[in-house]
């Protein structure tokens, strides 16, 4: 093998010495996909009942049960079908060698390996110098930089694109250089602009390693149903709450991940430091307190950032939103893909790349009506906190069988038993330091879920200037109003998870009386409950002059 860390092989080489590691890895989600399998089959009206995974697996899921989860190879409904030929070929046990700048190799190389641009060689070895499917050098990352990645990260969320400030749009290769594409191109021949980088990117030039743990992307040796489950940080781990400040713990034993993973670091720590924790209670490896101070060093680079905490800032004890997660207000843009239009065509053939890359019967091809990035959509997440929330997918599936009949076309399948759209909590990886203005989120209703609609609370049928190509909902609405009632188009995917209801509707527009005059959530009487009748006093007093 030209790579002897595939997950074929790599028990008995990477695995000898890197046993720790190796077992993680082995069923961290990145290499599972159960998330993904779970969703997709989900979303697309085929629910599997239990977990599947890329390959068979066993260990214990996070609730300490012990499972042997099967893999997903030999599940033929289209759904799983669709995983195999159309969204495999991201996870770290497959070897990407298409497309461009979206290469990657397989097993631990697929992060400690990196690739160029066209997937070619470019070290100093002449015997093999250009030659494709193979890392750009003889050289393994033990820090994995963003180029690594983006990879796999531009798609589907395009987290790794949002947070180094770029978006691919619609816009394909349409000429923005005179008569050429732009200069920067990625993988499935898309033209990316540029747009404000996230601010930990932007001023502290942070890598994705430096706030995610070697937890969140190796595992931790559990079984995770979905990503969020896996991922163990959050922004109040480092920036605390308006109550309480980030926790953190000593060094005290030689064992602690703090001192064991930082000997890889520009900066190791060392016995007797203070820690910061993660949500999850174990310990970050490069944030740390001292001095009263939080202070935040780069893995790779050594350069210390000191953190700021928002606790006990007015700006976020504003009365009423304590259900509001960080990112609602502090997310600049989120990608919203509209009408996801997928034909599964049974007359083409294309690879399965679970089942060694064989060609077999029926191919994917996909197209979508419009993106957006803002505003966004609210609801509520799996923590029971507002947050953005994007489709996740919108689907309009097209089956054409082996003779050229369409068995039906652009159909939305059912989710929990209801023809009804996807929408998915998300976080774009597109801080702001800037929140969004308390007149902008009160008053624009796509935040509160209605999309570009005009609504009517008389009687009177729904406007929407972006309707379904089958049905009479709105595409980018997850609610509507009719004659008064509020209806619901889509729903949540996650567990615990919902549309704003009908009291928190009236909470986000009743303030607009208010707000109109006080647009600064600094604002003295916004740091007590809203005395509406205050204001109701003050229009008697001044009709009464």
């Amino acid at each position: 093998k030209n790579n002897p860390s595939d997950i074929e092989c790599w028990d008995k080489t990477c695995g000898k010495c890197h046993y720790y590691q190796y077992k993680r890895v082995s069923n961290t989600i990145m290499l599972t996909n159960t998330g993904i399998i779970k969703n997709l089959s989900e979303a697309w009206g085929q629910p599997l009942g239990k977990l599947y995974a890329t390959q068979q697996l066993n260990g214990f899921l996070d609730n300490g049960t012990y499972k042997n989860i099967p893999s997903i190879k030999n599940i033929n409904n289209i759904a799983a079908i669709a995983y195999r030929k159309f969204c495999s070929g991201c996870h770290v046990g497959y070897k990407r060698w298409w497309g461009y700048n979206a290469h990657h190799s397989s097993g631990c190389a697929a992060c400690h390996w990196s690739h160029s641009e066209c997937g070619v060689y470019e070290g100093g070895d002449i015997q093999i110098k250009g030659n494709k499917g193979l890392a750009t050098k003889h050289t393994i990352n033990v820090l994995p930089d963003n180029d690594v990645c983006f990879k796999c990260h531009n798609r589907s969320g395009r987290i790794s694109l949002h947070y180094e400030g770029l978006v691919d749009s619609n816009n394909s290769l349409i000429p923005t250089n005179g008569i050429f594409p732009g200069r920067t191109l990625i993988s499935g021949v898309r033209n990316v602009y540029h747009i404000k980088a996230d601010v930990h990117f932007e001023k502290y030039d942070l890598d994705c390693i430096d706030c995610h743990t070697s937890r969140d992307i190796m595992g931790d040796g559990y079984i995770y149903e979905n990503m969020y489950k896996q991922v163990e940080i959050a922004c109040e781990d480092c920036h605390g709450t308006y109550s309480e400040k980030p926790s953190f713990g000593m060094i005290l034993k030689e064992n602690n991940s703090a001192l064991i993973e930082s000997k890889n670091y520009k900066i190791q720590n060392n016995y007797g430091k203070n820690m910061v924790k993660t949500k999850k209670g174990r310990y970050f490896s490069n944030v740390y307190y001292k001095d009263c101070k939080y202070y935040l060093f780069s893995k790779r680079t050594g350069k210390k950032h000191k953190l700021s905490l928002i606790t006990n800032d007015k700006k976020h004890g504003i009365k009423g939103h304590e259900k509001l997660g960080c990112t609602s207000c502090h997310t600049r843009v989120a990608q919203q893909c509209y009408g996801c239009h997928t034909i599964y065509d049974e007359r083409k053939i294309q690879a399965d790349l679970i089942n060694n890359e064989k060609m077999t019967s029926g191919a994917f091809t996909e197209k979508e009506d419009l993106r957006r990035l803002y505003p966004f959509p609210l609801a509520v997440n799996e923590k029971g906190r507002i947050s953005p929330v994007t489709p996740g997918c919108q689907t309009f599936l097209t089956y054409i069988d082996k003779h050229g009949n369409i068995l039906y076309k652009n159909k939305v399948p059912l989710f929990r038993e209801k023809k009804q759209f996807k929408y998915a909590p998300f976080y774009s990886h597109n801080t702001g330091k800037k929140a969004v203005e308390c007149n902008e989120c009160h008053g624009n209703l796509y935040f509160a879920g209605f999309g570009k609609s005009l609504i009517s609370i008389k009687k009177g049928n729904i406007i929407s200037p972006i309707l379904c190509d089958n049905c009479d909902k709105p595409l980018d609405a997850i609610l509507y109003a009719k004659e008064g009632i509020i209806y619901n188009t889509g729903d949540i995917v996650r567990e615990n998870s919902r549309n704003l209801n009908k009291e928190e509707l009236i909470k986000i527009v009743k303030p607009n009386i208010c707000i109109i005059c006080h647009n600064k959530g600094e604002e003295s009487f916004y740091e007590n409950k809203i005395d509406y009748n205050r204001l109701t006093n003050c229009l008697k007093r001044y009709n009464s002059n």
